[in-house]
């Protein structure tokens, strides 16, 4: 699809620019045209006409206030002349005039010249109008003007093969393009619909994470009928002065309906969507409020937005939107754009492979698997850091390897190679890290060890243990989630073993263990002594997601419970995690004398190390 302009009326500019020319052509005419075309006379110095006067040679003077005219005597066949000259200030010139016998005068003073009194009237206007369409004109035609503030800065985008977005284009969102087929068949044919009765949703509203391809459907939406896609975000509704949300918003619909059948599509729509009942809005003069209330109307019955104008927006925040947005008539329907699956996600990254140039080594399956829980644009994202790796080596194609290390790159930053650790503390991360992975490759549920490493990545890593889920999951037990936080302080664990101290660098990994155990009492209601009760506030966030919210209002002996409570399951994964790196103590100090020889484990030689991990130290519950 094309990107266009946003066409806007440009009636004033034209009558700006005829003024201006026509100002123009008469302030030529009048100053320029005569000098070009009159008699000029000659001019003398002052002195000249002076000593001409003394010696007779002058006929007649007629003395102006910037300028005297004269002429000669007719003398021995000499013809008399017209001569000027530049007057000064001279008092006797009048007495020495009278003396020769000159016959002299005033120059009358000029009559007033219409043209010369319309122009001074008509000049200066038009020289502040070409100056008004000097500023309203920069930018490229655009509406960057005082007067144009109102119009909507939509971008619109026309059917074109060159840039044309189908469903083709779009994976991993399977569900969601099936809700979205019927908006597209009703813009192609909206008489089969209309005849019997139906009536298409005005709004459908897209739903899910950030990344996922909200934006992306929407424009396979229009690819696929064929029809105008007028885009916008949220955010550009909302300006300085009042009012000026409201006019873009019918500003946009008058548009869409000059153009219909067409789409419009916000973008971040909890932007100018917020509840009015949240606290964000205190009176009609609120611009946001306004704005809100303007795209209201325009998507109700009251408005005639015509029966081929579908509008389509898109949030990660529907839980903040106003009710009276959502009610059937204006957005009658939320489609779910979720991350992707495997199989989703394996036809994602085909997408993006197509631009790259692929080793025959590489398999799209496998690197799919490795990556759950990324949406669409992580994976666009990991398909190019590949590419990029690729032409760094000077490789004429992209290799699994190169994929393997993008895949580190987005989970774990990028190697500090130049960050130099000393002995001593190199070796405190080597037992931490190995720590980790040989915590992690017992406990139930949690993903498969895939390598050790004590290269600096990221911000603030001195090493890492790499672990990635073999498969896709959507709920977790409370074992799972006691064998993540006995994972988690798998580190710490083997510092207290091996040093009989422990350092800053667990410091990551216990906020993660206490942010996990607090949610399992307060969210998921995984505590014998408090029940099955929530005691967060507002929306649940996901434990995945690693977000917080504060706890509900609650008594001081609530408090109290729910901290021992938080406090004694991170006391058992610890001593749970204590008492299986004592059970393999050996294994510990031989993988970490190796990983600091090497420093980097992975693959084959990884799994057949932690393969000896003795069993037995399961033998600790892991649930209270």
């Amino acid at each position: 699809m094309a990107i266009k302009d946003n066409p806007q009326p440009s009636r004033g500019r034209l009558i700006g620019n005829i003024l201006f020319l026509v100002g123009a052509a008469l302030l030529f005419i009048n100053i320029f045209l005569p000098n070009l075309f009159g008699s000029s006379t000659p001019q003398v110095p002052y002195s000249l006409f002076i000593h001409q006067v003394e010696e007779g040679d002058v006929a007649r003077v007629s003395v102006g206030q910037n300028q005297i005219m004269y002429q000669t005597k007719e003398e021995d066949g000499r013809p008399a002349q017209v001569l000027a000259t530049t007057p000064i200030f001279d008092l006797e010139l009048p007495k020495k005039l009278e003396a020769s016998g000159v016959e002299f005068a005033a120059i009358p003073p000029p009559r007033n010249n219409w043209l010369t009194s319309i122009l001074g009237w008509v000049i200066p206007p038009l020289i502040f109008v070409a100056i008004w369409q000097f500023f309203i004109g920069r930018g490229g035609g655009a509406p960057q003007g005082a007067l144009s503030i109102s119009k909507s800065r939509a971008k619109v985008y026309v059917p074109g093969d060159d840039s044309k977005v189908t469903f083709g284009d779009v994976a991993g969102c399977d569900e969601a393009k099936a809700e979205l087929v019927e908006i597209v068949d009703f813009l192609k044919s909206p008489e089969r619909y209309t005849q019997i009765g139906a009536r298409i949703p005005k709004g459908v509203l897209l739903v899910g994470p950030p990344g996922t391809g909200k934006t992306l459907l929407a424009k396979a939406v229009a690819g696929e009928a064929g029809v105008p896609f007028f885009s916008i975000s949220g955010s550009e509704f909302i300006e300085l002065f009042v009012g000026v949300g409201s006019a873009r918003v019918r500003d946009l619909f008058e548009q869409a309906q000059k153009q219909s059948p067409c789409i419009i599509f916000i973008d971040e729509l909890d932007a100018i969507g917020k509840s009015r009942s949240s606290g964000g809005f205190y009176g009609g003069n609120d611009e946001r409020e306004q704005t809100l209330n303007q795209l209201l109307t325009e998507m109700d019955g009251f408005a005639a937005v015509g029966a081929t104008v579908i509008v389509l927006a898109a949030t990660n925040r529907p839980e903040t939107l106003d009710p009276a947005l959502l009610r059937p008539g204006r957005f009658d329907r939320q489609v779910l754009v979720d991350r992707p699956d495997l199989k989703g996600r394996e036809a994602i990254l085909r997408i993006h492979a197509r631009k790259v140039k692929l080793g025959d080594d590489v398999d799209l399956h496998t690197l799919a698997a490795r990556t759950p829980g990324f949406a669409g644009a992580d994976l666009a994202n990991l398909v190019n850091e590949a590419a990029l790796l690729a032409a760094r080596n000077q490789r004429q194609a992209v290799s699994q390897a190169d994929f393997q290390e993008a895949i580190e790159r987005v989970v774990a930053g990028l190697e500090k190679k130049s960050r130099v650790l000393n002995e001593s503390e190199k070796r405190i991360v080597a037992y931490h890290e190995v720590g980790h992975a040989l915590v992690g490759s017992l406990m139930p549920g949690s993903g498969r060890v895939e390598k050790i490493s004590i290269v600096p990545r990221g911000m603030a890593a001195l090493g890492y243990t790499l672990q990635l889920p073999t498969e896709d999951r959507f709920l977790q037990s409370e074992g799972e989630l006691r064998g993540q936080i006995t994972t988690l302080l798998g580190g710490r664990s083997a510092e207290e073993i091996i040093f009989g101290d422990v350092t800053t660098g667990a410091s990551n990994d216990l906020q993660r263990a206490t942010d996990l155990a607090e949610q399992m009492v307060t969210t998921f209601g995984m505590s014998k002594v408090l029940g099955p009760l929530a005691y967060q506030q507002g929306r649940p966030v996901a434990f995945l997601e690693g977000g917080m919210t504060p706890r509900r209002a609650i008594s001081e002996q609530t408090a109290e419970a729910i901290d021992q409570e938080v406090k004694d399951i991170v006391e058992t994964a610890h001593q749970h995690a204590l008492a299986i790196l004592r059970q393999n103590r050996e294994l510990l100090e031989q993988i970490s004398h190796q990983l600091l020889e090497v420093e980097v484990i992975e693959g084959e030689e990884l799994q057949v190390l932690l393969s000896q991990v003795k069993p037995m130290a399961l033998a600790t519950p892991l649930t209270a």
